[in-house]
């Protein structure tokens, strides 16, 4: 038997990578990939945000997380660019998380709970979710696919926090291991990717709904987003 054959990318293409919008989570859950999970007022604006700040740009291939805050930051987007089909990719997903459902305020964190202790012993992997490699593996390839699909123009990407800083940390060579609060990778923020001939040559990074973003009284653990 033959063995497949990956996808060759010839040229030149941009990949914006573009994390959804503010979720209406009053009680601060970790919804990972739980559903019903959707955008907040607030990040419906930023979602209309970053469709203005898009609309002249050159895009020709839209891809998104199945996720609903992710769906529904896409849908502006997508009515600028009507004669772009959306393809739901399922490796732009969130990462998977054995956290997911608990709640991780400051006032009521289930950091406390000595219970949960165990799924933190091991921050290289990580041990309380999906492994950082893995999450790189399939970054990577939908980032591929979507600048062979761009062909030579832009892309846009509708994923998470940890998949898309993942995807940057292997474009610029830093080490996975990070502290998670110190993710360069805001709500509604582009990190947008210069690929030529199947590699990755320049990343840039952008705030259009800086704004907008909500006022946070202090840093917190955060395993994904």
């Amino acid at each position: 038997m033959e063995r497949a054959q990956a996808p060759v990318h010839r040229g030149r293409a941009v990949v914006h990578l573009l994390r959804h919008g503010e979720v209406e989570n009053p009680t601060g859950v970790l919804y990972g990939r739980l559903p019903d999970f959707h955008l907040s007022e607030r990040g419906r604006a930023m979602a209309e945000r970053l469709a203005e700040h898009l609309a002249a740009n050159d895009i020709a291939h839209l891809r998104c997380s199945p996720l609903e805050r992710a769906l529904e930051t896409m849908e502006p987007l997508a009515a600028r660019h009507p004669d772009v089909e959306v393809v739901v990719d399922e490796r732009v997903v969130e990462s998977s998380n054995l956290l997911q459902g608990k709640v991780l305020s400051a006032s009521r964190s289930a950091l406390r709970d000595p219970r949960t202790w165990w799924l933190l012993r091991n921050p290289t992997r990580p041990s309380w979710g999906e492994p950082y490699r893995d999450i790189v593996l399939r970054m990577r390839a939908a980032v591929l696919d979507a600048a062979i699909a761009a062909d030579g123009r832009e892309a846009v990407i509708v994923s998470h926090q940890l998949p898309i800083w993942m995807a940057r940390c292997d474009a610029e060579g830093r080490r996975l291991v990070h502290d998670p609060r110190r993710r360069q990778c805001t709500l509604t923020s582009l990190t947008s990717f210069t690929v030529i001939d199947g590699r990755t040559v320049k990343v840039d990074y952008a705030e259009p709904a800086r704004d907008l973003l909500p006022v946070r009284a202090g840093k917190q653990f955060v395993a994904g987003a």
